[in-house]
């Protein structure tokens, strides 16, 4: 099989692979960009593997006219920036040592080295300058089929990264056969190693499940982490019976997936601490969370805090609840995205001052919003 695509034919790519193999080495496309493109998917990032150390890496990016950061050299990768874009080359590597977090690991010469530490056997594809698929753990048969598969035994595997668990999940989501579910063995190791998830950062976890709440469709996935138990231990208290529900609902309406209205619906005691949510993105969560079990009304949802939240807590209510979206939702919608209150702290000062003036203000807001926003400035104030 052989892959392309502009990433592939890039001067600059092509230049610095010519700039390997003239010194002696090895260059080889792998991992993601391999992977997607057999699947005729985006390519974002470009990796390189390579059989040069990663002080000669540099050497040779450098005598071709590019800029090489050494952005992890203890760990064999260095950033080369070839015309514009930017490259991940790592040295093969074999891992030495693991802890369940981490990896000591020696430089090799060997791809077959390499792929034999890689997670799952469709990461383990590379290809030649040309695009000709390097494939020496039969990870291309895995990917045409749809199967998410360990590098050999998923309990060595998972043992050396727990991560890997919620990887697992993850790549199940984007890439895996929804309708033949996962794979028997990988989930009982999953299961059987998932106290190895205490061992990991807030910020990995939290990274690897908004990525995986980010797919298509997530739900056969994250019911597959409840049956085993794992959800429970990532966010306790987290429960799956709105999450397929929300997705046909978004499916109805053409919005795009989104991570936290997902991680919303399936709840959770702490997703900020266990997750490591951004300030802004615990704001969302919560106010999406508020939202869903309040009383307030579309309309008024969308004056206050925007069209498309407001759109997102029609969703969860109705996948909640099991209801049907409103007929009239993008009337709602409209009407409170667009609504302006009329009355301004400055029209009430000459009367009142203070919390008097502010509780006046919520009372007209509040009057203003039951009229359904057609109250004047003047009736208001009348």
């Amino acid at each position: 099989m052989r892959i392309d695509g502009p990433w592939r034919q890039h001067d600059g790519v092509q230049t610095f692979l010519r700039a390997l193999a003239d010194a002696g080495h090895r260059g080889l496309f792998v991992g993601g960009c391999v992977r997607n493109a057999a699947l005729d998917a985006p390519v974002d990032d470009i990796d390189i593997a390579t059989d040069a150390p990663p002080e000669r890496t540099v050497q040779i990016a450098e005598a071709a006219g590019f800029k090489a950061v050494p952005t992890g050299i203890d760990h064999g990768t260095v950033t080369v920036i070839a015309e514009g874009r930017p490259l991940e080359v790592t040295t093969f590597r074999r891992d030495v040592e693991t802890d369940g977090r981490h990896a000591r690991v020696a430089f090799s010469t060997e791809v077959a080295e390499d792929a034999a530490r890689r997670d799952f056997t469709m990461n383990a594809l590379y290809a030649e300058a040309d695009g000709t698929v390097v494939d020496p753990l039969d990870g291309l048969p895995d990917l045409q089929a749809r199967r998410v598969r360990f590098v050999g035994d998923p309990r060595a595997r998972i043992a050396e990264d727990y991560l890997r668990i919620l990887r697992y999940f993850r790549f199940h989501a984007w890439y895996g056969d929804a309708s033949e579910g996962v794979d028997a063995e990988a989930l009982a190791a999953c299961a059987d190693l998932a106290d190895g998830i205490e061992r990991l950062s807030a910020e990995r976890i939290g990274k690897e499940m908004l990525k995986l709440l980010a797919a298509p469709d997530p739900a056969p996935s994250v019911a597959s982490m409840e049956q085993s138990g794992i959800l429970a231990r990532v966010l306790p208290g987290a429960g799956t019976a709105s999450l397929a529900p929300l997705v046909h609902l978004e499916g109805l309406i053409g919005v795009a997936p989104d991570a936290l209205r997902r991680l919303a619906a399936i709840g959770g005691e702490g997703a900020h601490d266990r997750l490591r949510l951004s300030k802004k993105e615990a704001g969302r969560l919560a106010r999406l969370t508020d939202g869903t079990g309040a009383e307030s009304g579309l309309a008024e949802l969308a004056f206050r805090h925007g069209r498309d939240e407001a759109q997102d807590i029609a969703l969860l209510r109705a996948a909640h609840f099991g209801a049907p979206l409103p007929a009239d939702l993008n009337e709602k919608l409209d009407l409170g995205a667009g609504a302006v209150f009329p009355v301004r702290g400055a029209d009430l000062k000459d009367r009142l001052e203070g919390p008097e003036l502010g509780r006046q203000l919520h009372e007209l807001e509040r009057r203003w919003i039951a009229s359904g926003f057609t109250l004047t400035r003047d009736e208001l104030l009348g």
